[in-house]
């Protein structure tokens, strides 16, 4: 899994490698003066266009965007991988005897452009290269893709691109490269793809596809790159792929394919990255690689970051890594291992110039047999991870110097250490395997191994156990929040290490690589604010790994117990910015269990990162050890915002038990000589209660004489039980009196049944402070929902309160559908929510807040925005984009129903959000229509919704024509202080357009206007709210018209609603 920011190398090799000399290109001395060479008008006004959408613009003085672009730079030697130039086009000016100039590559990489992709990009015909790596860009890939037939390499990787992949895709036969990875599409690859049999590079990891692999994909034979890792592959790997005799690097972790891997892969002879993980059902062998013979390794040097790319390097032929990881391999490691030259390689190397390790995966399967010496003897071999197979027998007894880093834990390894174990940086995994461990043959290796051997022997006693509870801060120095002592955990662990507590409390075991990384970090730490918790430092470390991160909890007493674990996403920072977009992906296992697939950090935080998120599970202990497994299986980004950037990461850890209350005083209290000690287990809704803290604090000066081992206990346990019987009374009377307060909570919980993602929730008193007390200095507006104030959040996001009147027309029905669908959608041209409050009988909603307001008051108020024709024109498309994407493009299928000027709000660039989605449905595309309750505003109900309650995406369509008609005119649906005829605007509009005269609607304070985007955006507008929704477009078809790429439909009659139609336009009902 590899987004385009370690891909880059690669993929300007290639482009260089194609790119035929500029010689033939049109340079000042070719054809004369450079004043009589231009760009061909079309070329230049989409240019200006698709900057202008964009707001970007060249770097003064390298080329010229106004007049003549094909100048300077964009026709001299320069190049166009040279990053000082971006954005940056490059022309061909060979074109009707030199005259003509065509853009032939456009490149705009990592500015951070948030938009969609405009119409205008598919009329530069003649492109052969279109870089667009690394942008905010969101929307889908139109059909009109299909006419850039001349491109050779294509990139719309780390986007926010959505939909399905187009099939005109397929029409860019010349395509050499062709990248759609770290996306949000949906949907299958298209099958058309299998048409592209130039094509050498297929980046499509983390792009969000789904499905098979098409058949059709056996005819790219010419590939030699492919990335397909986190994305939603289904099915069997295809044996063609085995077919593909050029491939160097395979990638395909992280998806839903079934075993077995296709014995056809032996013909890749070629390979030097192979990575396949997490296979379900169907066992695989290694029969494919011991088939492999590569013939071809001298003649090349894999290039895998920058200092590989140059000639001089040293050849040390190949660094070939496999990772064969999670995939039921059942078979043995062959004793001639090391005759496998395709698999192992053996030549001599300078390690010092790889910037990344020599690595062999073969983790998480069921290889059986012995460890074969000769695959120790490997001088290719940095890194090597056997774990979690079947392994027996001992240990080999040499080893390559080069081999630094080795995973042999949870196998069932046996006997002694050779002496190589003693050998410094070596870091060696032995953990859960039958080794017989003395002082003298394990001086090496770090304390504790004993301990993490089967049985987890250590501190058990005669079968039970000396603890009760233990607590980590993960990554970081020992601290004491709320009462509860975090032991440190700022040990350095690695690729392949463990550590085990003095007291044998706890132990941590770390294994797995950060691939691509120059610098890897197993910790991390952050300055920052995190929000929702009331002690910040349990966040501000954290311990990472790049695949299994395992804490152990030994010599516990057995029982039940609860385990909270702590996290705070803190690597992806901002909102519209390209290195915001990565995702982490983990799962969480408890005692062998998987309690929580793929779970995501952000996601839990109601989609914002710095945030705290605190998980309880519970677990039993019956042989007097627990183990928390966190573990990477492929899934979420890679590389964003930096290579190394996935996997688990976790910040506290406490273990207490379920019982607080047990038949031994010491199952309430744990001490330990020496040290603080504290109430075992704190009730949820006790932890911050000063009366419950105080008590506990009265207990710890008891708790600090006792011993910290059961003997002796007796004398001890009489002479203090009135005490603690007094104690166990006032605990539970204040437990009893909470319980009863926390009832009231039950029908909160009871509000977001049924909704897949819970939004993060607010206190009452977080936006109490941030609208200052709700002043009415802070008051924004008032509609049916009730009051929405402007606030101040401590972590500085401003934010918009939506706040639920008594007496509000939406209710409780409404603020779930609110919260439940703009939960499930995102789109640049929907409001953002950042969450809610339900803290008694409060009713409150979070929103980003926007700086313009809403739609009516910058067009029907007195306004100081004075918003020109452009923004009117853009607004207007913005609506449809995200009435489109709610109709067509999202996974649910919305009707919002109440589509109007005043739930159109602005942000400080103009760009629309469609709010208040309190009203809106679900929509089957199956049925004809829903028959529901008539809800909306009238004035923009169509009318078979508002006569017969016939609910269709057409609905919203309607609305939207009502809408385009008021941003035309600058005046809402309908004016009491205007004359008769021009009272109501749909009315107007067509005696108007009947007449001939569409361009008097225009609002008379627009000084300069198209005249052309005036009469289609009229025309869009008595299209939609025509009588019949049969006749009204959707809103696909909207954004097509309005954006000139397909013509306005020819618009019917006048409808005959009109006049019967008398209205009170301010009215809204439910």
């Amino acid at each position: 899994m590899e987004p385009d920011v370690s891909k880059h190398s690669r993929q300007e090799s290639l482009h260089q490698a194609w790119r035929k000399p500029r010689s033939a290109r049109a340079h000042g001395k070719h054809h004369g003066p450079l004043a009589s060479i231009a760009p061909k008008p079309t070329d230049l006004r989409a240019l200006n266009s698709i900057f202008q959408e964009w707001k970007i613009s060249p770097i003064p003085g390298q080329w010229n965007i106004s007049g003549e672009p094909c100048t300077s730079a964009a026709i001299d030697n320069t190049s166009f991988i040279n990053m000082d130039y971006n954005p940056f086009i490059k022309c061909e000016c060979s074109y009707k005897n030199g005259t003509v100039c065509h853009i032939l590559e456009l490149k705009v990489y990592e500015l951070d452009v948030v938009g969609v992709l405009p119409d205008e990009l598919w009329t530069l015909t003649f492109l052969t290269n279109l870089d667009l790596r690394q942008n905010f860009l969101t929307g889908p890939i139109p059909a009109s893709i299909g006419n850039l037939t001349g491109l050779q390499y294509l990139s719309f990787g780390i986007n926010a691109l959505s939909g399905k992949l187009p099939k005109e895709l397929g029409k860019l036969t010349n395509l050499l490269s062709l990248a759609f990875g770290f996306n949000n599409f949906s949907g299958p690859l298209p099958s058309e793809l299998g048409n592209l049999t130039k094509l050498q590079q297929l980046y499509a990891d983390s792009s969000g596809v789904s499905g098979e692999i098409p058949p059709t994909f056996a005819n790219i034979k010419n590939l030699n790159v492919m990335l397909g890792s986190n994305t939603g592959l289904t099915g069997r790997i295809p044996s063609f792929i085995g077919n593909w005799s050029k491939l160097q690097t395979l990638r395909l972790q992280g998806n839903s394919f079934e075993g077995p891997i296709p014995s056809s892969f032996s013909n890749l002879t070629s390979l030097t990255d192979l990575r396949i993980g997490d296979l379900s059902n169907g066992s695989s062998s290694l029969a494919f690689i011991k088939e492999m013979k590569s013939k071809h390794l001298r003649s090349m040097v894999f290039a895998m970051g920058p200092r590989l790319e140059s000639k001089e390097t040293p050849c040390c032929y190949c660094c070939i890594r496999k990772i064969l990881r999670n995939n039921n391999i059942s078979d043995s490691i062959p004793v001639t291992i090391g005759e496998y030259q395709s698999l192992w390689q053996l030549q001599p190397c300078d390690f010092s110039f790889f910037v990344f390790p020599c690595l062999r995966d073969l983790s998480f399967n069921n290889i059986t047999g012995q460890i074969p010496d000769s695959l120790f003897s490997m001088n290719s071999l940095s890194h090597l991870f056997l774990g979690n197979n079947k392994l027996n027998g001992t240990l080999p007894a040499s080893k390559s110097p080069t081999l630094q880093n080795i995973d042999l834990s949870y196998n069932y390894l046996v006997g002694s250490f050779p002496s190589w174990i003693n050998e410094k940086n070596l870091q060696l995994n032995l953990v859960v395997n039958n080794f017989t461990i003395g002082n003298s043959n394990s001086s090496g290796l770090p304390s504790g191994l004993n301990c993490l051997q089967r049985n987890f022997p250590c501190n058990q006693g005669s079968g039970s156990g000396i603890y009760y509870n233990f607590s980590i801060k993960c990554g970081g120095p020992q601290i004491t929040s709320s009462g509860i002592v975090y032991d440190s955990n700022n040990e350095t662990l690695g690729p392949a290490t463990y550590y085990v507590t003095d007291t044998k409390r706890w132990a941590v075991s770390n294994v797995g690589s950060f691939l691509e990384s120059n610098n890897p970090q197993y910790e991390s730490s952050t300055s920052s604010h995190i929000t929702n918790t009331s002690d910040v430092r349990l966040f501000q470390t954290s311990r990472n790994s790049a695949s299994s991160l395992r804490y152990y909890g030994l010599g516990l007493e057995n029982g039940n117990y609860t385990v909270i674990l702590q996290f705070s996403e803190t690597a992806f920072q901002g909102s519209f910015r390209w290195n915001t977009l990565g995702i982490r992906l983990f799962d969480i296992y408890i005692q062998g269990n998987l309690v929580s697939k793929d779970f995501n950090i952000q996601k839990e935080a109601g989609g914002v990162t710095f945030r705290a998120v605190q998980k309880g599970f519970k677990a039993q202990v019956s042989e007097n050890y627990i183990e928390i497994h966190l573990f990477w299986a492929g899934k979420g980004t890679c590389c964003l915002p930096s290579r190394g950037t996935y996997g688990p990461t976790i910040s506290a850890i406490s273990v207490t038990p379920e019982n607080w209350m047990s038949s031994s005083l010491y199952n309430m209290l744990q001490c330990q000589r020496g040290r603080a000690c504290w109430m075992l287990w704190h009730p949820p809704n006790l932890r911050n209660n000063c009366h419950t803290r105080q008590l506990s604090f009265e207990l710890l000066d008891l708790c600090n004489s006792l011993p910290s081992r059961k003997k002796n206990r007796t004398g001890l346990i009489v002479g203090i039980i009135v005490g603690a019987l007094v104690s166990f009374l006032t605990i539970f009377a204040v437990l009893c009196f909470f319980r009863r307060k926390n009832g009231a909570h039950t029908k909160e919980d009871e509000d977001f049944l049924g909704i897949d993602a819970r939004p993060y929730t607010f206190s009452y008193s977080e936006l109490r402070a941030a609208t200052d007390d709700f002043s009415p200095s802070n008051k924004l507006g008032e509609g049916g929902f009730g009051p929405v104030y402007k606030g101040t959040l401590i972590d500085g996001r401003v934010i918009a309160v939506k706040q639920l009147s008594v007496a509000s027309q939406q209710g409780n029905t409404q603020f779930v559908t609110e919260i439940a669908t703009i939960s499930s959608v995102q789109h640049r041209n929907l409001v953002k929510l950042y969450g809610c409050c339900t803290e008694g009988d409060k009713r409150l909603l979070v929103y980003e807040y926007l700086e313009n307001g809403s739609l009516d008051q910058a067009l029907f108020e007195q306004s100081s925005l004075n918003i020109d024709w452009p923004t009117h024109f853009d607004i207007c498309m913005g609506i449809a984009r995200g009435i489109a994407y709610l109709h067509e493009e999202s996974r649910l299928r919305i009707v919002h129903r109440d589509v109007k000027a005043s739930n159109i709000l602005l942000d400080s660039e103009f760009i629309p959000k469609i709010s208040d989605f309190g009203l809106a449905k679900l929509y089957d595309d199956k049925k004809t229509h829903l028959s529901t309750r008539v809800a909306g505003t009238y004035g923009y109900l169509a009318p078979e919704y508002a006569m017969r309650g016939h609910l269709t995406e057409k609905v919203d369509v309607f609305s939207f024509g009502v809408v385009a008609l008021e941003i035309v005119s600058g005046r809402p649906n309908a004016d009491s202080s205007l004359e008769e005829e021009k009272l109501y605007l749909l009315d107007w509009a067509w005696h108007l357009h009947e007449n001939e005269r569409d361009i008097e609607l225009v609002d008379s304070k627009l000084s300069e206007y198209s005249e052309e985007e005036v009469k289609r955006m009229i025309g869009v507008g008595l299209l939609c709210s025509q009588a019949s929704p049969m006749l009204r477009p959707s809103m696909s078809r909207v954004v097509a018209m309005l954006s000139g790429d397909a013509e306005v439909s020819a618009i019917t009659s006048r409808p005959g609603y009109l006049s019967d139609w008398k209205f009170d336009y301010k009215t809204s009902f439910e």
